[in-house]
């Protein structure tokens, strides 16, 4: 059987993918990719921001007319099947399934393929362990080590999509990573909805920053990374962990989301603004060489311009390497959509959103200014649109420069001579044989 697949949203969603993947693989299916040659489309889902929902319904739509002429079968899973499940089957999917549910994907399509039309929503995350097949193509993989959040966040769907916090066994984790390994993969990233709060559950003694130690000892692994981290659950021992650890990437992806206390907690985020700069303080302090980044909202109801100014002192102050900033849209299901009124304009959001996108590419501008004429190290990733290859120090900065894709997951150092916002450019000066 030839097997389409389309994702959308996160780093987790790519990855359960590929589970999807090495398990239909393994049991002799093709993985094709165009819809036109598939016998079954899977579509993974993501209902963070409202445009993931447009791409997917407009996705949904292109599928069913092919269903209609060839009698493709569709399934569909994810964040976005978990808060649509009804809707999504009445428009004309198969089967949709939820986010702890892939595991059984074989059995949902031989399901399927009687002509069944259903919903599954069971729980199978115990049936994911390190050896449970996957698709590895590439020098670095993900590893969801994770799943759900307990944080509710007003404004977030992902609690009520992913449900609640639950983490995988520190031995488990290991023994995949190991495999990974040996299989030539050179780089993982941690992955959970909040990655800090990973062993908690689990009350045994294990934590990120116990993981973060023991995957350093693997053999051929060169790099780890880890994220998204919630502030209010980064710890110490991580701190040091991360400041310290020669494999360890020098970076935290510290989500702070507004700079004014009021909407902080009007979001539920659990911290205040003083709490969260004495947390980037004390880890510029472990290491002034680490990297942080954040994620930011404009928008959010009832933010005033001084609120909105709070936000951009906040980032000013601490001189992020990177704001991902987002325009608040209300989703269905959360506290935000039902207790507070989407009351700034569009407009409004969108100049607010243009004015922090200026600073930050001012901010970026200076900072990277740091590297003009210093050799980067970095490991190739891939072949940008431009033609140029690329990859990332062990600060997170992307690098492109002219080579091939023959150094793909190779060591390359490259001497920097022209700085931008984003990216930095350089020229080879090593390739790893």
């Amino acid at each position: 059987m030839k097997i389409y697949f389309r994702t959308f949203g996160c780093q987790m969603n790519e990855n359960d993918t590929l589970y999807m993947m090495g398990i239909l693989e393994k049991e002799g299916n093709e993985i094709v990719s165009s819809p036109e040659e598939a016998d079954v489309a899977i579509v993974n889902t993501c209902a963070v921001r409202k445009k993931a929902e447009e791409k997917f319904y407009g996705k949904l739509g292109e599928l069913l007319k092919l269903k209609r002429s060839k009698g493709l079968l569709i399934g569909v899973g994810g964040c976005l099947a978990e808060k649509d499940r009804e809707k999504i089957l009445e428009k004309g999917a198969d089967f949709v399934f939820g986010t702890r549910s892939y595991v059984r994907i074989k059995e949902l399509i031989d399901k399927a393929t009687s002509g069944e039309k259903f919903l599954y929503f069971e729980d199978h995350l115990d049936e994911l362990v390190w050896n449970t097949p996957r698709k590895v193509n590439s020098y670095h993989m993900w590893v969801t080590i994770i799943y759900g959040c307990d944080r509710f966040c007003t404004y977030c769907i992902v609690p009520y999509t992913r449900g609640r916090e639950k983490s995988r066994p520190m031995d488990d984790v290991l023994k995949e990573v190991k495999s990974l390994a040996e299989k030539g993969v050179r780089e993982i990233t941690y992955l959970g909805q909040n990655v800090d709060a990973y062993g908690k559950d689990l009350s045994d003694g294990t934590s990120l920053a116990k993981l973060l130690k023991e995957t350093a000892k693997i053999e051929g692994l060169e790099r780890i990374w880890f994220l998204t981290s919630y502030p209010s659950d980064v710890t110490d021992e991580l701190i040091e962990v991360v400041a310290n650890g020669p494999k360890i990437a020098k970076t935290f992806h510290l989500p702070v989301q507004a700079g004014s206390n009021r909407i902080l907690k009007l979001m539920n985020r659990r911290y205040t603004k003083e709490e969260y700069l004495e947390l980037v303080d004390k880890i510029r302090k472990a290491n002034p060489e680490i990297s942080i980044t954040t994620d930011v909202i404009v928008g959010f109801p009832g933010e005033s311009e001084e609120d909105f100014m709070e936000s951009v002192k906040l980032i000013k102050k601490v001189g992020f390497e990177r704001v991902n900033i987002a325009m608040y849209s209300p989703r269905e299901g959360t506290v935000a959509y039902k207790k507070f009124k989407d009351d700034i304009p569009k407009s409004e959001k969108n100049r607010r959103f243009q004015y922090l996108l200026e600073i930050q590419k001012e901010i970026n501008h200076r900072l990277n200014e740091r590297y003009r004429g210093k050799v980067v190290r970095i490991i190739v990733e891939a072949k940008a649109k431009n033609g140029l290859m690329y990859g990332r120090d062990i600060r997170n900065k992307i690098v492109a420069f002219e080579g091939d894709e023959s150094m793909i997951g190779r060591y390359a150092d490259i001497k920097i001579n022209k700085i931008t916002a984003g990216p930095l450019y350089g020229r080879l000066v090593w390739i790893e044989k």
